[in-house]
């Protein structure tokens, strides 16, 4: 099959080809098991699981679509409960993907259209593709207008349940997957991320909602404007989206590290803001920490949000016990942090008094760059007292604190929410990382505090 070739079809198909390369790693994984009890080794044999995971994640690639796209999933929300050497391999799935030839988009364009397809002009060259669709540049005739037509893959919502159900029976097959209602949990919530995904009505409310979010809000001073791109609805249905094409640049564009330091430093006070917003005022998160998810506009003068399907509203709940952890972490209020952990599922109510300290310290860890500067160690700053993201090296030292807490066992497996927001804080620290910014979150985070205190 060439690269260009269209999705493969046939859901019995395609799931036995993935069951086959399951089974094939189920042994491996039940062989190595089998020799360290032999053997009395804790340890089994890593580069036998490592290829054989490369194996599998290589098999997802081939048979692209959904299953790309549920192999990435796994790999964000996996680490929990995934074997290492799996979450490792998934990484490897890339986020863009080789596109389809235009004699295979054609058509889905002229069956969605019909007659308003002539009402514009397409690149036949995709500007990108991914696991679940693809994206042409067009502009409007009438008009002139740019915009960008996202196209979805053939019978993707036809399949995304069976093809679902066939990586779980594999990773079930090879014993890769834990038992039990919690992760039966996690499943139901990776399950319906899939769906919204592909759900364009959905996404396109998304949007909107945001963009009146970002109006109304009062955003700090220091900060940039948002851009949300508009939806064209007279060229959209359930398998095209038409956007506003938005010219701009990702954060690991080697342009955007020349840009001033001062406009680094508003990029990156701009995503933290966005972040409060989202978790204290809105209700409404984008959780796909994908960089491709954000444009620095040209000359770094506003930041511009795209791609709505991942967002979800956050319950009541869910927003008081994460706003519990956030606060108490930073108030030092032990006691606070986890009772926010029980409500998000992460900490066990009888867990002992020495593992609620260790995990309420790691959150204060994690809340680093939101304390006062005069609460931190001064290597952490520059010369001016302002907090160095870059420098700081935060995720690889919480990374490392992390994989020691969650080997207690008085730690639960996350809720699926917690998780999703664990990996949306990585990617706004990752993301202003990236800008080499410097500056103190507590300045952004202090409002909320102080009407938290009234």
């Amino acid at each position: 099959m060439s690269k260009r070739d269209p999705i493969r079809r046939g859901a019995v198909g395609r799931g036995l080809s993935l069951s086959l390369a399951g089974a094939r790693a189920g042994g491996a994984f039940a062989f190595d098991a089998a020799l360290r009890r032999l053997r009395g080794e804790a340890a089994g044999n890593h580069e036998r699981l490592q290829r054989e995971a490369r194996r599998f994640t290589q098999r997802l690639g081939e048979l692209k679509g959904s299953y790309v796209k549920i192999g990435q999933l796994f790999a964000l929300l996996g680490e929990h409960f995934l074997p290492k050497p799996l979450t490792d391999a998934l990484h490897e799935l890339e986020a863009g993907t080789e596109p389809l030839d235009w004699a295979h988009m054609a058509p889905l364009l002229e069956s969605a259209l019909g007659a308003r397809l002539g009402q514009l002009e397409v690149d036949k060259e995709p500007l990108g593709a991914a696991s679940l669709a693809q994206v042409h540049r067009a502009k409007v005739r009438a008009s002139g207008e740019q915009i960008v037509l996202k196209i979805q893959y053939p019978e993707l919502r036809a399949l995304i349940d069976e093809d679902f159900d066939a990586v779980v029976r594999m990773l079930r097959l090879a014993r890769w997957l834990p038992a039990g209602r919690d992760f039966d949990s996690w499943l139901g919530e990776m399950r319906a991320q899939l769906h919204d995904e592909v759900d364009y009505p959905r996404e396109q409310a998304m949007a909107e909602a945001v963009a009146t979010a970002c109006l109304d809000t009062d955003w700090p001073v220091g900060t940039l404007p948002l851009k949300v791109p508009r939806y064209i609805a007279d060229y959209a249905n359930a398998d095209v989206l038409a956007i506003e094409y938005i010219k701009g640049l990702p954060v690991t564009d080697p342009r955007v590290s020349r840009l001033p330091k001062a406009t680094r430093n508003a990029l990156g006070r701009t995503m933290l803001s966005l972040f409060f917003a989202e978790v204290f005022d809105w209700g409404l998160m984008q959780t796909d920490p994908n960089f491709g998810n954000y444009l620095i506009l040209p000359r770094g003068e506003g930041l511009a949000l795209l791609d709505f399907g991942s967002v979800r509203q956050l319950s009541p709940g869910f927003r008081s016990g994460l706003k519990q952890v956030i606060l108490g972490g930073y108030q030092g209020d032990h006691e606070k942090v986890c009772q926010g952990l029980e409500v998000l599922g992460c900490l066990q109510p009888d867990a002992s008094e020495y593992a609620r300290d260790t995990f309420a310290r790691f959150v204060e860890h994690l809340l680093e760059p939101l304390m006062h500067p005069s609460q931190l160690p001064r290597e952490l700053l520059n010369r001016q007292g302002e907090y160095q993201w870059h420098q700081s090296a935060l995720m690889q030292r919480a990374g490392r604190r992390a994989a020691g807490s969650a080997a207690s066992r008085h730690f639960d497996t996350p809720s699926g929410d917690f998780a999703v927001i664990a990996r949306k804080l990585t990617g706004v620290f990752t993301f202003i990382s990236v800008l080499r910014a410097e500056f103190n979150g507590h300045e952004l985070l202090a409002p909320y505090l102080e009407a938290n205190d009234e």
